[in-house]
């Protein structure tokens, strides 16, 4: 799971925290049911209730890829 820049679509709901807006979209949203994000010094971390355990680990970390 990942944050990226967008534009707001159809498809999607937007949500205001903190002074900051968050583009989601709402089938994504449906299955994530509720999202955490966590402010640290070199980014953010991101938590929900989808399970990555199933994602590719091929780098010792869950949810992406190498």
């Amino acid at each position: 799971m990942a944050m990226a820049l967008d534009e707001l679509k159809d498809t999607d709901d937007t949500y205001k925290v903190d002074g900051y807006e968050y583009i989601v979209n709402k089938d994504f949203m449906e299955k994530a049911k509720s999202i955490k994000i966590d402010f640290l010094e070199v980014g953010f971390k991101i938590d929900s209730s989808i399970d990555l355990q199933s994602a590719c680990s091929s780098c010792s970390t869950t949810g992406s890829c190498c």
